[in-house]
């Protein structure tokens, strides 16, 4: 029972640090960018709108905290070779207080599934985005 508790408090714990962390990404989704992204959301605001709902809507339809939707999304970017949303997802990781070791596993964890080109890629992105942070 104190276990299930604690766990329990953890857990709301987290979630607590995850909607802080959701509301910074939120402020700063609102600021002026540039890039690709910037670009579209200058010319269809709406339609960014509608995505970062969506997004945040998948984001919080599971028990996955903010850390773990990160490393998902690596993953994904990782294994469809997209070395765009690659480089912005490492960015997002970093954000939610993911460690670098833990993004480069990723990458290595890809590797099996992807293969050895797209997993060094993927390695080579993740490190990259380190580097600039």
């Amino acid at each position: 029972m104190a276990k299930t508790r604690a766990r329990s408090s953890d857990g709301a714990a987290q979630r607590a640090r995850d909607q802080e962390r959701l509301a910074g990404r939120a402020a700063r989704a609102k600021a002026p960018s540039t890039g690709a992204f910037g670009r579209l959301r200058r010319l269809a605001p709406e339609v960014v709108k509608a995505y970062e709902a969506l997004t945040a809507a998948a984001s919080q339809a599971g028990p996955l905290s903010v850390r773990e939707v990160a490393l998902v999304k690596l993953a994904a970017s990782i294994g469809r070779g997209a070395s765009r949303t690659a480089h912005a997802h490492t960015r997002k990781a970093l954000e939610a207080g993911v460690d670098p070791g833990s993004l480069r596993h990723v990458a290595i964890v890809a590797l099996a599934t992807v293969g050895l080109p797209a997993a060094l890629d993927g390695l080579r992105w993740v490190d990259e985005t380190i580097a600039e942070q």
